[in-house]
């Protein structure tokens, strides 16, 4: 248990500045009385006398010589403290932890990590990739500080800020005969229904937003191959191994070097949102807020 506070270390350094209690009141805003009881607190807390009275100044002694300098430097590095979180300070260096799914990690995060490093360098990011489960998990264990993830979070302890949107298009590689029957006529429900799709695992929130826009049309998405990665079902589709449904953000580098191509369907066109999830409750802090921003500042440039 401390026996001292910064704001008695305050005072006894005016006092020592000052030579009297009257002058040092005067300089630290407080009354005679009650700067004179701080300082007899701060003594009997360490247990030692700290000046010596010489007419009507205060004079320090051996012990109070001592002391000065390590409560002038604590003095120091809380004034420090302050200005650092100030309003115009830039704040401690801090280190947030982050969770993101697959695709917002790999595609997204590294643009607003740069834009945050830009305008906050005391802020460093660590990063854990993993489905959308795992990122939602992680942040109501407080294992992160925030989540990054596509689609919306069914976890009642979380709190989720939609953020910002992506189309989920049908690709395949050119080479597919699907292309080539696509060539006369978009493709129907029933061809989509008889091929061979290419899916994330179950908890991935690219799988779910994929059943979730097919499934009401299609009434069954058979898997051919299921994948813990959609880039690896981006390469695999671009191989010809099957079809699949994926992010524009994930295959749009694909899509412009003539790997992958879009496939013709007679389905409306399909959305989805990439959204932010933190603990419900959970505080902000001007670095959690910094993050935030940069995501939301990211969404904006996207914006036509």
């Amino acid at each position: 248990m401390l026996h001292l506070t910064l704001r008695q270390l305050d005072i006894f350094s005016a006092v020592a500045r000052h030579g009297s209690t009257v002058a040092a009141a005067e300089a630290v805003g407080l009354s005679q009385s009650a700067t004179s009881a701080a300082l007899q607190q701060l003594e009997t807390g360490l247990g030692v006398q700290l000046f010596e009275r010489v007419g009507r100044h205060l004079v320090l002694n051996d012990a109070g010589r001592a002391l000065l300098p390590q409560a002038q430097s604590l003095l120091e590095q809380a004034r420090g403290i302050e200005q650092a979180f100030g309003p115009h300070g830039q704040g401690l260096p801090v280190r947030l932890r982050a969770a993101a799914s697959t695709t917002v990690g790999s595609y997204v995060l590294p643009s607003v990590l740069a834009a945050l490093a830009r305008s906050h360098p005391h802020i460093s990011v660590d990063v854990r990739i993993g489905n959308t489960r795992e990122v939602a998990q992680a942040v109501e264990a407080l294992e992160a500080d925030v989540g990054l993830i596509e689609g919306s979070s069914h976890w009642a302890g979380l709190a989720v800020q939609r953020w910002m949107q992506d189309e989920l298009v049908i690709v395949a590689a050119p080479q597919d005969p699907l292309c080539q029957a696509a060539r006369d006529k978009p493709l129907g429900v029933g061809v989509l229904r008889q091929a061979r799709w290419l899916l994330r695992e179950e908890g991935s929130g690219t799988r779910e937003m994929v059943e979730h826009a097919l499934l009401p049309r299609l009434q069954q998405l058979p898997a051919a191959a299921v994948l813990g990665s959609s880039e690896a079902i981006a390469r695999c589709v671009a191989q010809g191994l099957g079809i699949s449904c994926l992010p524009r953000v994930l295959v749009q580098a694909m899509l412009d070097d003539g790997s992958l191509v879009v496939l013709p369907t007679a389905l409306p066109r399909m959305e989805r949102h990439f959204s932010i999830v933190q603990r419900a409750g959970k505080h902000a802090s001007p670095a959690l807020q910094a993050f935030t921003q940069a995501c939301a500042a990211h969404a904006r440039a996207l914006q036509p």
